[in-house]
């Protein structure tokens, strides 16, 4: 693989670019999850007795513990956690000398704080891929005290190789987990039939798009399966570019899909962001990969070379042809001329699958090591060329660092990679990830696949109630509720609450204590909260006065089809009542209070004063500015002054580059026919200075560069 330089400092910015949205978005609904009057307030984790730093560090890795000492409270310590994680990610974006490895390590030490106090509200599989994500940005970023000079670009490519291999272990593991896990909708390739309604955030154009006939949807699905396994097995470790340009853009379209159909989450912004590791310079470089081929065409090509080019090519279509002939042939696709439609269907079985997966995984492990080697290898025969003794040392000294810790995150890889499979892993290796495991180095994806629902979509639909008799919904801005809203545009904010809300509706209250708590604090009326369901107050029925009673009841949405729900033109949702979700509670019942210990919800200690240190009332003074405005129009304002200050970058940077061509063409005009002369005079002038046999061959090459007129 050619040089990275461009690739990497894309995913660089990329990486803080999604740490400003992950910071940003958890900051403005800290006081309505873990709050003093949150649902789950990170205070009940404060331990009551007092214990040595370091003890509590190694119990759960946080900087919240740090909080008592700079007189702050738990909730104003998670606030300062997260402000410093914008500023820096804001200064990494903008800033090139700030996207440095140390940088990118607070970033990580910062959201690895958040990870382990956020409890439910921040186990995603997004977080866990940040988190990974965040810690390679760690070794790709330039270290500025030990890779000085031009050395660091020697070891670029070991370490961005390890993006390249989460990537494909991303891609690989989420698609082999829908066959994997026996889902039948993917079997019987009807998933997207149902997908675009079942999804956690569906957009407008979702709808559209589930209006498409069945056998458009079913090739769709078709699709997307062979993006996740077959393209990524043959392509991501090619060592034929093209093959890898083919993969980027592959994976570019569907994550572009999922981002207008569901819209943009942290998790396809990542992928996207770990795609550019199947690029190089020589993409970008346009114009000079255009000068380079002119001039390779007026050489002569040896044979050698002709051969390796043909052969190149030969290889290229062959991989080609044989995603395409596997594609008919595993869900043979028949082409129907009357109906002029495309039938698909699998020609395989879960069982069978399995057995793909037991032999194939093991090999690309190998796979994995020999690319690995190759990089390594080359990266080592690059030091060893370089001039001066020192340097040389020096650049190997580094290679050996490097690539020693890209092997050690390789090989802790290789335990969560190989669980689905169930391959087994020497026991240091698995020891060692054990040790590890509470940092979030490495991660394990597509393990816990969700099986797609073909009865609908289920929904929590809270309700309010003073009298018990009248009951009123109390609808999400960022959820289905009402039938006759549409899809919400949520963008790059990650809404918890409505993220949790749709994982317990396919779980179950029992798997979901956090949900006590949500209850809890809307019977008492907790403007935080209410805040997570509704910002503006005319939209939320209880804004005077809180419910005296509430329930839960659990409905499956389907979206409406114009064809057949002719009665409901302007609906986008028709709905089903399932079950009863939360039974009809009260504050001060008896049965409420002993779940609410039951959830560990249950206030034991009272609450502590807050400090009036300087620090705190600066976070208060933030924290006074952002309330009562949504997540999605902060985050937004956020990204839209960057947009802004990069166009403002962009206009100075033509405007002072547009004056200074035209100058320095005229000078090279002027100057053009006194240069060979004057250089070949400072030449001969040094060469009188030399020695030896460098005095006679320095005399000889001024000799050759002067004109026939002057050796006469």
């Amino acid at each position: 693989m050619g040089e990275v330089k461009t690739p990497r400092r894309m995913f660089l910015i990329s990486i803080a670019l999604i740490y400003v949205c992950a910071f940003s978005s958890i900051y403005v609904q800290i006081p309505g999850l873990f709050g003093d009057e949150g649902i789950v307030p990170v205070r009940l984790q404060m331990p009551k007795v007092q214990r040595p730093l370091l003890e509590q560090l190694e119990a759960s890795p946080s900087l919240l513990w740090l909080g008592p000492s700079l007189g702050l409270g738990p909730q104003q310590a998670l606030e300062l956690i997260c402000l410093l994680g914008v500023v820096l990610s804001l200064g990494a974006v903008l800033l090139g000398p700030l996207r440095d490895s140390l940088i990118y390590l607070c970033l990580w030490a910062l959201y690895l704080s958040l990870y382990n106090v956020g409890g439910d509200f921040l186990r995603s599989e997004w977080d866990v891929l940040l988190l990974e994500a965040g810690f390679l940005a760690v070794l790709v970023a330039p270290l500025g005290l030990l890779r000085c000079g031009s050395s660091h670009k020697y070891h670029d490519s070991v370490t961005f190789w390890l993006t390249r291999w989460l990537f494909f272990r991303l891609t690989f593991c989420t698609g082999a987990s829908k066959l994997a896990s026996g889902d039948p909708a993917w079997y019987g390739l009807s998933a997207l039939s149902h997908h675009f309604e079942n999804q956690m955030s569906p957009t407008p154009l979702a709808w559209l798009v589930h209006q498409l006939p069945d056998w458009l949807l079913r090739l769709g699905a078709v699709a997307v399966l062979q993006c996740q396994i077959t393209i990524p097995l043959m392509t991501f470790f090619a060592p034929i570019r093209r093959l890898r340009l083919f993969s980027f853009y592959v994976q570019l379209f569907l994550q572009l899909c999922h981002i207008l159909t569901g819209n943009c989450g942290l998790l396809n912004l990542l992928s996207i962001a770990l795609s550019v590791s199947l690029l190089d310079d020589e993409h970008f470089n346009s114009s000079a990969l255009l000068k380079k081929k002119k001039g390779q065409e007026k050489k002569a090509r040896g044979c050698t070379q002709t051969f390796l080019c043909v052969l190149a090519v030969l290889v290229e279509l062959a991989v080609y042809l044989f995603i395409l002939i596997s594609t008919v042939i595993l869900f043979k696709l028949q082409i129907n001329w009357e109906n002029k439609t495309l039938s698909s269907k699998t020609n395989f079985s879960q069982m069978e699958f399995d057995e793909f997966l037991k032999y194939f995984q093991g090999p690309t492990l190998w796979v994995g090591v020999l690319s690995f080697t190759w990089e390594a290898v080359a990266a080592m025969l690059m030091c060893v060329c370089t001039r001066g003794l020192v340097s040389k040392v020096w650049s190997l000294i580094q290679w050996a660092v490097i690539t020693a810790a890209a092997v050690a995150i390789f090989a802790l890889s290789v335990v969560p990679y190989t669980a689905m499979a169930g391959m087994s892993v020497l026991p240091e290796v698995r020891e060692a990830y054990s040790v590890v495991e509470r940092y979030q180095l490495v991660g394990a994806y597509g393990i816990q696949h969700r099986i797609i629902s073909t009865e609908g979509r289920p929904e929590i639909i809270l309700e309010g109630s003073y009298d018990g008799l009248t009951w009123t919904e109390m609808n999400p801005m960022y959820k289905p509720g009402n039938v006759n809203t549409a899809p919400p545009i949520v963008g790059p904010y990650q809404p918890r609450l409505e993220w949790l809300m749709w994982q317990a509706a396919q779980e179950g209250s029992d798997q979901s204590p956090w949900f006590t708590g949500l209850i809890q604090r809307l019977l008492q009326g907790k403007p935080e909260v209410v805040s997570l369901l509704q910002v503006d107050e005319a939209q939320y029925p209880f804004s005077q006065k809180p419910p005296a009673l509430i329930k839960a009841k659990l409905y499956n949405y389907h979206f409406t089809d114009p064809a057949k729900d002719k009665t409901h033109m302007q609906a986008w949702w028709r709905r089903k009542y399932k079950e009863e979700f939360f039974p009809v509670v009260t504050l001060g019942d008896l049965a409420f209070e002993k779940l609410l210990e039951e959830s560990g919800l249950k206030e034991k200690f009272p609450k502590q004063p807050s400090s009036d240190t300087p620090v705190s009332q600066i976070l208060s003074h933030i924290r006074g500015h952002v309330k009562g405005l949504s997540g999605s129009l902060v985050l937004s304002t956020l990204l839209a002054t960057l947009v802004g200050i990069f166009l403002i970058k962009a206009v100075f940077s033509w405007a002072s580059g547009g004056k200074k061509p035209r100058p320095a063409a005229a000078d090279h005009k002027t100057k053009k026919p006194r240069e060979p002369s004057e250089a070949a005079e400072k030449s001969h002038a040094a060469s009188l200075s030399t020695r030896g046999g460098k005095k006679d061959s320095e005399e000889r090459k001024v000799d050759s560069e002067k004109s026939p007129r002057k050796r006469k």
